[in-house]
C-alpha cells in the first residue's frame, strides 16, 4: 500500500507547525511531488551520502531529515560536490526529502520536550514561549522544569549520560553545587544560557556550546553541560519513525541504520 505525500506533509506539518520555526531556517518540503506515492521513510538527523545510499537501497520514497538541505541558494547542481551528487542522486531515484527542523525543536511534542521528559523534569514550560493562535501553549523554544528532588550536579551528569547514552560530558560548574531546576535546549542552544538563569534554573543542558558561551556559565554561576549535538537531537528522530509508523499503518517507516555521530569518544 501507499500514501500520497502531501498526506504525510500534512500530518507532520500538524505535529511540528512551521510557525515555529526560526526566521533564518529551511524547512518543510525541500525536494519532491506532493502527488508522489510513498511506501517507505527513513527518517534521520542529517542527510549524508550513506543515509542516501541507504535510501536507494532500501527503495524508500522519503527522508524526513531535521537538518535541512539547501541553507544558502543553489547556483549550480552538479556531482562536483558532495550535496551536488546527493540531490542529484535523490531526485533520479524519486526520493523526497521533508525537513522540520526548529520546528521539531519547539513543538509541543517535540525534541526539547522529549529531552526534558526522558531527564524526569516536571511542571515543564518553554524557556521562550511562541504564541501564536493555533499553536498548542505549551509550544516554544528550549523546556524548563523541575527534578522530583534536588541533586548535585554530578549526579546530573551521570544521570544525563545514562538518558542519552554517552560515555562522557564536557562541563562547567562545581560538582558539588545543588541543583533543582534544569533548562534543556538540543542542538547548539547556549544562547538560552541568561533566559535559563532568568527563570532560576542552575544549568543548562545543550548539545553545542562556543567558548565564550562557556565562560558566560562560569561568570554568572550557571552550570552548563555540553552532551553533544548528535545525542541531544537523534532519540527523537528515532521516535518520530515510531510516531509516524503508529499514525500511518499503511507505509513503513524506520530511522537511518547507518547514521552515526562524526564525533568519536578517544578513550586510550
Amino acid at each position: 500500500m501507499a500514501l500520497e505525500l502531501k498526506q504525510i506533509i500534512e500530518f507532520l506539518e500538524d505535529f511540528a507547525p512551521l510557525e515555529l520555526a526560526e526566521e533564518w531556517d529551511n524547512v518543510g518540503l525541500l525536494v519532491g511531488d506532493e502527488s508522489a506515492e510513498i511506501e517507505r521513510v527513513i527518517t534521520c538527523l542529517t542527510i549524508t551520502p550513506d543515509v542516501v545510499q541507504e535510501a536507494i537501497q532500501t527503495k524508500a520514497n522519503l527522508i524526513v531529515a531535521h537538518h535541512p538541505m539547501m541553507f544558502r541558494a543553489v547556483n549550480k547542481l552538479t556531482s562536483r560536490s558532495i550535496d551536488g551528487k546527493m540531490l542529484l542522486d535523490l531526485i533520479q531515484n524519486r526520493i523526497a526529502v521533508y525537513s522540520p527542523h526548529t520546528a521539531f525543536d519547539s513543538a509541543a511534542k517535540g525534541i526539547n520536550q522529549k529531552l526534558a521528559e526522558d531527564l524526569g523534569l516536571t511542571k515543564l514550560a518553554p524557556i521562550r514561549s511562541i504564541e501564536h493562535e493555533r499553536l498548542p501553549a505549551e509550544s516554544g523554544s528550549g523546556r524548563y522544569g523541575e527534578l522530583p528532588k534536588p541533586i548535585s550536579l554530578e549526579e546530573l551528569l551521570e544521570k544525563t549520560k545514562q538518558v542519552m547514552s554517552v560515555p562522557h560530558l564536557q562541563y562547567v560548574g562545581e560538582m558539588g553545587s545543588t541543583i533543582t531546576k534544569v533548562a534543556v535546549a538540543c542542538g547548539a542552544a547556549a544562547q538560552y544560557l541568561s533566559d535559563a538563569r532568568q527563570l532560576g534554573c542552575e544549568v543548562l543542558i545543550t548539545g553545542e556550546a562556543r567558548f565564550h558561551g562557556c565562560l558566560e556559565a562560569r561568570s554568572t554561576g550557571m552550570s552548563l553541560i555540553v552532551a553533544g549535538h548528535y545525542a541531544t537531537e537523534r532519540p527523537a528522530v528515532e521516535e518520530l519513525a515510531n510516531v509516524l509508523n503508529q499514525s500511518f499503518s499503511e507505509i513503513e517507516v524506520f530511522p537511518s541504520q547507518v547514521e552515526n555521530d562524526p564525533l568519536q569518544w578517544s578513550v586510550s
